[in-house]
């Protein structure tokens, strides 16, 4: 049997367990990861999000869970919510630099991995 100690994703894995270890607080669940992998990618192609459109990913959780998660995120800095100028009742969601950061520390686990260290 081939060990996984040597498999990139292995290698992967504990690196971002070893960050769970170094920044201690309030870690993302996997809801709000999805969340933000959501907010992130669109943000990336140029597409505004809106919390309706959050609401409406059904595959993610009920309405009541979206919500909450975005809450969450919002609360620990990951997005922000903002107004649209022309209709008050709608709010994008938006990435803050926070969730540049998370993104940033993923990819240097992934580089790490990668390169076998």
């Amino acid at each position: 049997m081939k060990l996984l100690k040597s498999s990139a994703y292995i290698r992967f894995l504990n690196c971002l367990d070893s960050l769970d270890h170094i920044s201690p607080g309030k870690q993302l669940d996997s809801k709000e990861e999805q969340l933000l992998n959501y907010i992130t990618l669109n943000a990336a192609q140029g597409k505004q999000v809106l919390v309706g459109d959050l609401i409406a990913l059904s595959e993610l959780g009920s309405q009541a869970t979206l919500h909450g998660r975005i809450k969450s995120l919002h609360a620990m800095g990951y997005v922000k919510l903002v107004e649209d100028k022309t209709d008050g009742r709608k709010r994008f969601v938006i990435p803050t630099s926070k969730a540049d950061k998370y993104y940033e520390k993923l990819s240097e686990c992934l580089e790490k991995a990668l390169k076998g260290s």
